[in-house]
């Protein structure tokens, strides 16, 4: 997964109604002149059942605190609490060449993640809660405070209270007040953060079928314009997950990201996520 820096540095359930036809008994009595009785009028037709998509109203999204809990409330009784998967990297380097590398991942939801992007000489990043961590063979190289914006935006928003990750986001600098409707690959999406025609503001964009966090844009005093995509979503467990991930500076592809072996609720060890036992703990792909 992209560990980004701070800047600094279901479908719908159908509803299928049960249409029941109810006979009434028909009683005589006995009549002195038996005459014929008219035929009763043909009934009406019954009227035909609802649309299935009446069965799940359409979203009304005012705002992206709006969208929040939205995207909370689809999926939290049923979003994976870990998983781990083997990640193959692609690096654009400013040769022009690129480099590929295995990198290895595990997340525990909400909040940590844990990418070796060399597993032999045990060097990577711990994302744990508001702070990070980067290791060079072993040891640790870098502390700072921090979050990733693409784990809150990929996956603890699924998680966590709507409330959490509204204000994390605000305190990553989203505009949550501003949100409008654009199209994405050939399907409409929500974008928060920035008016409609703005592509430099800090936004995010959410698949509005599915509520899938689908791509990331802002601008970076240093860097440029950087946009991150996920693509390729596929069910994992009872969630899902993009199996490719994608970052572009300035319209040129730095990084790929293609995700294989994917494990979702898998259990482990809390001390993969210590930053204290980084180098000693026992590997959950050994």
């Amino acid at each position: 997964m992209i560990a980004l820096r701070r800047l600094t540095h279901s479908t719908p359930r159908l509803l299928f109604v049960g249409l029941f036809a109810l006979s009434a008994a028909c009683h005589k009595r006995k009549l002195p002149v038996i005459t014929p009785m008219p035929a009763p009028p043909p009934r009406p037709p019954s009227a035909p059942p609802a649309a299935a998509s009446r069965a799940v109203p359409e979203l009304t999204i005012r705002d992206g605190a709006g969208l929040i809990t939205a995207m909370h409330a689809r999926y939290a009784s049923s979003w994976y609490h870990s998983m781990t998967f083997v990640q193959k990297t692609t690096v654009g380097l400013a040769s022009g060449g690129e480099l590929q590398q295995t990198w290895y991942e595990a997340a525990e939801l909400p909040g940590r993640l844990r990418i070796d992007t060399d597993l032999a000489s045990r060097s990577g990043v711990l994302f744990a809660r508001d702070s990070i961590f980067r290791f060079a063979n072993g040891k640790l190289s870098q502390a700072d405070t921090g979050t990733n914006d693409l784990l809150v935006l990929g996956f603890d928003v699924y998680m966590q209270p709507a409330a959490t990750t509204d204000s994390v986001l605000r305190h990553l600098g989203f505009d949550l007040s501003k949100v409008h409707e654009s199209t994405w690959q050939g399907k409409r999406v929500y974008v928060v953060g920035a008016d409609a025609g703005d592509s430099t503001t800090k936004q995010f964009w959410v698949d509005r079928d599915r509520l899938l966090f689908v791509r990331m844009l802002q601008q970076n005093p240093r860097r440029g314009h950087i946009d991150v995509r996920f693509d390729d979503y596929v069910r994992a467990g009872d969630g899902w997950i993009a199996k490719r991930v994608e970052q572009l500076v300035n319209g040129k592809r730095t990084l790929l990201e293609e995700y294989t072996d994917v494990q979702t609720d898998v259990t482990l060890s809390p001390e993969l996520f210590d930053p204290e036992q980084w180098a000693t703990v026992r590997h959950w792909r050994h």
